[in-house]
């Protein structure tokens, strides 16, 4: 016994059911993607603003044991006192020179007594181990140190864990536990511009921040052109399904007559 096949309403009805939630699901991640360029020009424009500014006293930014505002995130600050060489921690994992290197991490006293940790660059692993082989050693006494601030990061949702003397992220509040002795500031750490007097040798430097706004834009027009192709394919479907219908009924019809005729011609011969 064969199956029926569903009414032509029926049908349609499914097909344009399919097509919106389609285009609702394309909508979401338009609207998904619209945001994540939003977000990213907001961080190009903090970049634009702040990167280059005259550095200025970390009072002028950073209240003691406060939080770096999202709109100082970049802004130079001056440091002068002296670094905690012997408090250094290395930053696993780091994304440079095209190897998973190190950034190398290390405590600022400052002359007030706040401690900001400063980010001195990264250096790579080692030949025949997976740590560095050499890490250069910050200035010693006194010193004049210009760094950009940023928020410090979340720990790794993994679990993911560093040997002693190491972290998986920058992640202050783990990192001021690590620094005994000295107060430790957690809304903000430095990343390293200039220090003065300048060593013999330095991590490598760090690259400035990408001005690329990635293609969220591009990816977001994309989505809403599948919702249209989405409808699009289905119109395509009811014009197909009702061209071959009525092509149906017309090959029906000649044979609906030659059966007729064929029955007259039975009665004339009776």
């Amino acid at each position: 016994m064969s199956r029926r096949a569903a009414p032509p309403l029926v049908r349609w009805t499914a097909y344009v059911a399919v097509a919106v939630v389609f285009a609702i699901a394309c909508g979401f991640l338009a609207n998904w993607q619209f945001s994540r360029g939003e977000e990213r020009g907001r961080q190009l424009a903090l970049v634009e603003a702040n990167y280059d500014k005259t550095p200025v006293p970390l009072a002028d930014v950073l209240a003691p044991g406060g939080e770096l505002a999202a709109s100082d995130e970049w802004t130079p600050v001056i440091l002068t006192g002296e670094y905690l060489a012997e408090e250094q921690v290395l930053v696993r994992n780091r994304p440079h020179g095209g190897t998973a290197a190190f950034e190398v991490l290390v405590p600022f006293l400052l002359d007030d007594g706040r401690g900001l940790l400063v980010d001195r660059g990264w250096v790579p692993p080692g030949e025949n181990q997976p740590d560095p082989d050499v890490v250069p050693a910050p200035p010693t006494g006194e010193a004049t140190v210009i760094v950009r601030l940023r928020p410090g990061e979340p720990l790794p949702t993994s679990g993911r864990t560093a040997p002693e003397g190491q972290v998986p992220t920058i992640n202050l509040p783990l990192l001021a536990d690590m620094v005994g002795g000295h107060p430790l500031e957690t809304g903000a750490y430095g990343m390293l511009v200039s220090e003065d007097p300048a060593p013999a040798t330095t991590p490598g430097t760090i690259a400035s921040p990408s001005e690329d706004p990635g293609p969220h834009l591009s990816y977001a027009v994309q989505w809403i052109l599948f919702a249209i192709m989405g409808f699009a394919f289905i119109l395509y479907i009811l014009v197909t399904e009702r061209r071959h219908a009525r092509e149906d009924a017309a090959t029906r019809r000649p044979r609906r007559r030659d059966r007729d005729a064929e029955a007259e011609d039975a009665l004339i011969d009776a």
